[in-house]
């Protein structure tokens, strides 16, 4: 158990630590590679969605009707994936538009705005995106961790997706905090603290929720697990990978993602 845990606060760590690697991608790049982030938040969505509705939402039903019967266990079920959907949205809504990480950002429109906007106010802009990010990372983390706890193999699936997006949300982060002070550090420490609330969701799952696990409790956390991460891929990464989109490739990014997570559920399964 010990090990798991820590196995699945490391995946966790490593998922929140690729917000550093999109502030660094900002800091030495003056154009956006759309066609690559298409792809790479194409192939993140159909991860999740994947394994979403295949492995996760299906593990939390067997579960919960092992538990309290066929006909409750599967209402429970779907009370708690769409509870987790709920729970993500109303995250998502009172985050305002201009400050959501998830709102398609390019490293050269930012560049180009540069000159009409005072440092304060790109400073602001900067603060606020991060601020957005550690609130959506935090159900991430809790996400992340109690697949990982679950099946490990699922766990390192959902962090590389959940990596994978959170690359251009390092981007949305550093590079208005280095227009707005010119310190590449200053820039680069908010982003990777932005990235650090994946692990704080990690720990308060594994506080708050690790000592009362039983198959009910895990089989609705699990079922909200599966509700946040098709809502995440539906709501947000699907549509910013068409906006980045110049022709199908988020498609194909997509279907990508789902034909590597089936292949790797059947590889990887004892």
């Amino acid at each position: 158990m010990e090990g798991n845990v820590l196995m699945a606060l490391g995946l966790t760590l490593f998922a929140g630590l690729a917000t550093g690697v999109g502030s660094l991608i900002g800091f030495f790049t003056t154009r956006t590679n759309t066609k690559f982030l298409s792809v790479a938040l194409g192939f993140s969505a159909g991860v999740m969605i994947y394994v979403s509705l295949v492995e996760i939402f299906v593990k939390a039903k067997d579960a919960l009707t092992n538990a309290l019967g066929p006909t409750e266990g599967y209402w429970v079920t779907i009370a708690g994936f769409f509870g987790g959907v709920l729970f993500i949205a109303i995250i998502d809504k009172f985050i305002p538009k201009a400050n959501n990480p998830h709102e398609v950002k390019l490293v050269e429109d930012i560049d180009a705005v540069k000159p009409q906007i005072n440092q304060d106010h790109l400073m602001k802009m900067g603060v606020f995106t991060a601020l957005a990010i550690a609130i959506h990372n935090f159900p991430e983390g809790i996400a992340t961790f109690m697949a990982a706890m679950n099946d490990p193999n699922i766990g390192i699936a959902i962090a590389i997706a959940v990596a994978i997006h959170n690359i251009p949300e390092g981007i949305a982060v550093s590079v208005p905090i280095y227009f707005a002070t010119g310190s590449r550090k200053k820039a680069f420490k908010l982003s990777f603290l932005s990235g650090l609330a994946e692990p704080v969701g990690a720990v308060v799952a594994y506080l708050l929720l690790m000592p009362f696990l039983n198959d009910v409790m895990f089989g609705i956390v699990f079922a909200g697990v599966a509700g946040i991460m098709v809502f995440i891929s539906l709501d947000e990464l699907l549509p910013a990978a068409q906006k980045y989109d110049e022709t199908h490739l988020s498609m194909y990014g997509l279907i990508a993602g789902m034909a590597v997570m089936a292949i790797s559920l059947v590889l990887l399964t004892p």
